[in-house]
């Protein structure tokens, strides 16, 4: 039986948190990027908080054994996480970042769609599949809806940014599949996060050296950009996000992630000074809503006393 509770006050706040956290986190790689490529900051970023999730496991006496069946799924979540940042931080060089914002964070529509299928408790309803076509519809509006396109080959890497966005927002979504449906949902949220971290650092690290991404000029935002990925981004509010998903129903938490997009739109505008065009705003409440629809459909019935669709 699934034990996972539904939302409650303490996840509503906690995800408002977290959703702030992580729409600032595009632009803050966005803006240190003149000094310290994308890439080199997610490595250096999971290699900093995996010693930190690892010093806390010491602390609190958690043990990281490998003989508990949780090494295959581990090697999973780490390749699919070193593949969502590696997506990221090679889509921050084309487009913008609030662009990067809400294609990242179509993630809980992919997890929704995988859990479908795996748990019964995460069943998709009708009304949900229309918030799947809803969100699709918006990805190809904020795609394909530019009425003024930039000179040059500009348009072309904006969209494929765009698409590596995408692909960032599959990879999250299988994370959080595997996450669900493996060993892993049984064992602490501290060392979920290892796993990924330390496969982040080695592949993300090998990725940023094989691509020529690994100059560094020592400003002070290209360290304050890597400490608050470090520290707030990767370890505390990841933590955070994992001990939710242990707690939480994963659908009903994905909800209040529609949050992180419009956080990372209004970062992105007034800390970037980025153009923010009509189409692409459209496509974005598309994706959002289609978002809401898919992932709070339980609370949405609550919230309006329907019946299932």
């Amino acid at each position: 039986m699934d034990t996972h509770k539904a939302i409650d006050g303490l996840a509503m706040g906690l995800m408002l948190l977290l959703c702030m956290i992580w729409g600032l986190q595009q632009v803050a790689l966005k803006a240190a990027a003149p000094d310290v490529a994308p890439l080199l900051q997610l490595a250096l970023r999971s290699g900093i908080s995996a010693a930190l999730v690892g010093l806390a496991m010491f602390l609190r006496g958690e043990r990281i054994a490998l003989g508990d069946g949780t090494w295959r799924p581990g090697l999973v979540v780490g390749l699919l996480f070193s593949l969502e940042f590696l997506f990221v931080g090679q889509g921050l060089r084309y487009t913008n970042a609030s662009h990067m914002a809400v294609f990242l964070y179509t993630a809980p529509a992919f997890a929704a769609l995988g859990l479908h299928w795996r748990l019964p408790a995460e069943r998709l309803q009708r009304f949900q599949w229309f918030g799947i076509l809803l969100a699709f519809a918006g990805i190809v509006t904020a795609f394909f809806g530019r009425g003024h396109q930039p000179a040059g080959g500009a348009a072309t890497n904006i969209l494929l940014g765009d698409f590596l966005g995408l692909m960032a927002g599959a990879a999250w979504g299988a994370t959080t599949v595997v996450l669900r449906c493996s060993s892993l949902a049984r064992t602490s949220a501290t060392k979920a996060l290892l796993y990924q971290l330390i496969a982040a650092f080695i592949l993300l690290l090998a990725a940023a050296r094989g691509l020529g991404e690994t100059s560094f000029n020592p400003t002070p935002l290209a360290f304050g950009s890597i400490l608050f990925q470090a520290l707030v981004v990767s370890f505390a509010s990841y933590l955070t996000w994992l001990w939710l998903l242990h707690k939480y129903l994963a659908s009903r938490l994905g909800v209040f992630s529609f949050m992180t997009p419009f956080f990372g739109i209004g970062f992105g505008v007034w800390l970037l000074h980025e153009p923010l065009e009509a189409s692409f705003l459209v496509g974005a409440v598309l994706v959002i809503a289609g978002i809401v629809l898919v992932s709070g459909y339980g609370w949405l019935q609550q919230l309006f006393g329907g019946r299932k669709a």
